[in-house]
């Protein structure tokens, strides 16, 4: 595994966890649907001028030839990206409002679990290292979210549940697409597709104000440039050519990272425990890149020459 996607999927957790604190905020100002349609479409504006600039910088360069039905494939990995971003997201919205946080948290989570499942399905292998690094990581989420150990389900629950398993559908369509199309141009598709659509949903279900969204300047610049803008499109670069799972193992760094973005910007001080469980987290990403089997021999290799 190249160490550059795995520090820039670590920046996207890092961006996510800090994220919940916006996302937290924004909450008291707006309705869920407004938080999103209003932070993707924004993403989506940030990363217009990006595309440009590459653009341009790319035409200096020899010309590339043009791949049959590229530009066909891009708009339809984007559209696939958006749809599954927007019903995740949103289905993160609505169900954090009925179930507490921490069990939030932890039901999010689960797509570590749910995207090796679905990899096997789709013939993707996973290696016994692997599968101890979910198990190690779903033991530190448990312990980091899970504090009361109220294991009891609700509406929210359901809801939460739903997510994990559209964010992991979200990884898989990523893993799917972005070896063969511009990530950046995809996660700019996939913004402005969630964003028209938790928009569509937002005139029908909620009455938004610009009062209260300007009241919310501040959580929606944060979700909209950093955690859509620059998060997103950092994880469809940084997931090229990884194994899925290792990936979403990384990107499930942010329940960590957002407990302690907590405690330094929101002043929530940390238990033992949940030291213990961040300490457990990165303990299964670190057991997670271990090269075994086939990828201990292409290491090997790569060392020889």
């Amino acid at each position: 595994m190249k160490i550059k996607n795995a520090l820039l999927l670590l920046l996207t957790a890092s961006i996510w966890g800090v994220a919940f604190v916006a996302q937290s905020v924004g909450m008291d100002y707006v309705g869920p649907l407004t938080f999103n349609c209003v932070r993707c479409l924004m993403g989506g504006v940030v990363l217009l001028p990006c595309i440009w600039f590459l653009d341009r910088k790319n035409k200096r360069k020899e010309q590339v030839p043009v791949i049959p039905g590229a530009r066909k494939t891009l708009i339809m990995g984007g559209i696939c990206c958006g749809v599954a971003l927007c019903l995740a997201s949103n289905f993160q919205q609505f169900g954090i409002q009925y179930t507490t946080v921490g069990k939030a948290g932890f039901i999010t989570a689960c797509y570590i679990v749910i995207v090796p499942v679905l990899g096997l399905l789709l013939g993707k292998k996973c290696s016994p290292v692997v599968a101890g690094a979910v198990v190690l990581s779903l033991a530190g989420l448990y312990m980091l979210c899970m504090n009361g150990g109220e294991l009891s389900v609700n509406k929210g629950d359901l809801l939460m549940l739903v997510c994990a398993f559209l964010f992991a559908v979200h990884i898989m369509i990523i893993d799917f697409f972005s070896p063969v199309v511009d990530g950046v141009k995809m996660s700019c598709i996939q913004f402005f597709v969630s964003g028209i659509l938790s928009g569509a949903a937002m005139l029908i279900y909620e009455t938004p104000e610009w009062s209260q969204i300007i009241a919310a300047w501040a959580p929606v610049l944060y979700a909209g440039i950093m955690s859509c803008g620059v998060a997103y499109t950092l994880q469809i670069v940084g997931q090229k050519g990884m194994n899925p799972t290792v990936a979403s193992l990384i990107l499930s760094l942010e329940s960590s990272i957002s407990v302690l973005a907590g405690w330094v910007i929101l002043g929530q001080r940390l238990s033992s425990k949940e030291v213990l469980g961040c300490a457990l987290m990165f303990g299964a990403i670190i057991l997670a890149q271990i090269p075994v089997g086939p990828r201990r021999e292409a290491s090997l290799n790569t060392e020889g020459n």
